[in-house]
C-alpha cells in the first residue's frame, strides 16, 4: 500500500509539473489564437476556398494555420466551410492545418519533446495536407461529397468583419476576450485528463508494456524498418481509444518518447487526434457515416504516409532525435525559479485581465438585453458527459496526490 501511495503522490506531482511547464505556452498560443479569430472571419475564408486547386488547398492550409487547435472546434468549422461552398479539399486542408499547424501546439512540442518534433509537426502538417489532397484526387469520392453536401446546411452567425487598427479599440478586446475564455472552455477537459494520465502512465505503467505493445521499443538500437512501420500504425490505433485532443496529448506523447518509441511512433500519436472514436462520431452526425469512415480512412493512411518519410527523412540527415540527447520532462524541476516560472506568473496576470474584460462585457450585455449563445450544442453529449466526469476523477486524483506529497 505505501508503494502504491508513494506512485501516486509522484504522478500527481507530475501532471501538475508537466502543467506548469506548459502554462505559458498555452496562454500565449491561445492569446495568438484568439486575435486571429477576431481579425479574420470564416466569411473571408470561405470565399476563398470555392475550387479544388492549389490555391484554394493553400488558402485552406493558411487559414487553419490562423485558427483554433481544438479538434471539435475545428470539425465545426470545417462543417461549416464545406456546407457554405468550400471544395472538399479545401476544408480537409482547413481541418489538417487548424489542428496540426497552430501556434500554441508548436510552443507545447517544444517543452516537452524539442526542436525536431516541431519541425515534424509543422512539416508533417504540410504533408499530411498534400497527401490527403492526393488520397482525394486518386480515390475520387464525387458521390460521397455530393450525399455529405446534401446532408444539410450549417448555421452560421454572421460575423463582423474588423482590422488590425481596431486593436487599440476595447470593443475589439472583449472580442479577444471572449474568444480567449472559449477557447479554454473547449480544451480544459482535455488538458487536464491528458496531463492527469501522463502522470499516471509515467508513475505505474511499467517500461516492459510499452516494449510488449511498441516492437523494438526501449532497445537502444536502430530499428529496422518492419519495427518502425509496426509502432506507427500502433500509434494512432493506441490513440483511437482515447478522447484526448491534441494539446493533452503531448505529455503523453513525450511519456512515449521516454519509453523508446521511434520518432515515427510518436508522431503518428500526435497526428492522430482526429482518428480518435468521438472525432468519428461527431463526423458521421455531420456528413453520414460513409464519408466519416472515409475521412478516418484518409488520416490514418495518410498520418501513417507522413510519419515514415519524416522519420527516414531525418533518419538521412541524422537529425532523429534520440534520447541520448534529450531532456525527460519528469527528470526536470518543474517548480523552481526560472524564466518558465516568470512567464507564467506573467501570463497568468494576462489571463486574469481578459477574463476580467470577458466578465465585464458578459455584464454590460446582459444589462442592456442583449443574449449571445456561443457554441451551443445543444443538449450534453455521451462524449461531454465522460470527459466531465473523467476531469472530476482527475481533480479528486490530483489533490489526493498533491496532499500525500506534501505530507509525505
Amino acid at each position: 500500500m505505501d508503494v502504491f501511495l508513494q506512485r501516486w503522490a509522484e504522478a500527481a506531482y507530475t501532471s501538475l509539473g508537466f502543467f506548469w511547464m506548459a502554462l505559458w505556452a498555452f496562454i500565449l498560443g491561445y492569446l495568438i489564437s484568439s486575435l486571429i479569430q477576431v481579425l479574420v472571419t470564416r466569411r473571408r475564408m470561405r470565399k476563398s476556398m470555392g475550387e479544388s486547386n492549389l490555391k484554394s488547398i493553400s488558402l485552406g492550409t493558411f487559414f487553419g494555420f490562423i485558427s483554433s487547435s481544438c479538434s471539435f472546434s475545428a470539425l465545426a468549422t470545417t462543417r461549416a466551410l464545406f456546407n457554405k461552398g468550400a471544395a472538399f479539399s479545401a476544408s480537409m486542408a482547413f481541418l489538417l492545418a487548424s489542428t496540426n499547424l497552430v501556434i500554441e501546439l508548436g510552443f507545447v512540442i517544444a517543452i516537452f519533446l524539442g526542436w525536431q518534433f516541431v519541425v515534424g509537426e509543422y512539416v508533417g502538417g504540410l504533408l499530411l495536407i498534400l497527401f490527403a489532397w492526393l488520397f482525394i484526387k486518386v480515390t475520387k469520392p464525387t458521390q460521397l461529397i455530393k450525399d455529405a453536401r446534401a446532408k444539410g446546411q450549417a448555421d452560421e452567425e454572421e460575423e463582423q468583419s474588423h482590422q488590425l487598427s481596431e486593436l487599440l479599440q476595447l470593443h475589439t478586446w472583449h472580442k479577444v476576450a471572449m474568444k480567449f475564455v472559449m477557447e479554454w472552455q473547449m480544451v480544459w477537459k482535455d488538458v487536464l485528463i491528458g496531463f492527469t494520465v501522463a502522470g499516471v502512465i509515467s508513475a505505474f505503467v511499467p517500461s516492459a508494456f510499452f516494449q510488449w505493445l511498441f516492437l523494438g521499443a526501449g532497445s537502444g538500437t536502430q530499428l529496422d524498418f518492419l519495427s518502425v512501420l509496426q509502432q506507427t500504425v500502433v500509434g494512432p490505433i493506441a490513440a483511437f481509444f482515447t478522447f484526448i485532443g491534441s494539446m493533452g496529448n503531448i505529455p503523453l506523447a513525450a511519456v512515449l518518447f521516454g519509453e523508446g518509441v521511434a520518432f515515427a511512433g510518436v508522431i503518428a500519436f500526435i497526428f492522430s487526434d482526429l482518428v480518435v472514436l468521438p472525432v468519428l462520431r461527431i463526423n458521421a452526425r455531420y456528413y453520414g457515416w460513409k464519408m466519416s469512415l472515409y475521412i478516418a480512412l484518409m488520416l490514418f493512411v495518410c498520418l501513417i504516409a507522413t510519419s515514415l518519410v519524416l522519420h527516414y527523412g531525418l533518419l538521412g540527415l541524422d537529425l532523429l532525435p534520440t534520447l541520448d540527447n534529450w531532456s525527460s520532462p519528469k527528470e526536470q524541476q518543474h517548480f523552481q525559479f526560472n524564466y518558465s516560472f516568470v512567464l507564467n506568473i506573467i501570463f497568468l496576470l494576462i489571463s486574469a485581465a481578459l477574463i476580467k474584460l470577458f466578465i465585464d462585457h458578459k455584464h454590460q450585455d446582459h444589462g442592456g438585453g442583449h443574449e449571445h449563445h456561443h457554441h451551443d450544442h445543444g443538449s450534453r453529449s455521451l462524449k461531454d458527459t465522460i470527459l466531465l466526469t473523467l476531469s472530476g476523477v482527475s481533480v479528486i486524483w490530483l489533490i489526493g496526490g498533491m496532499a500525500i506529497y506534501l505530507l509525505g
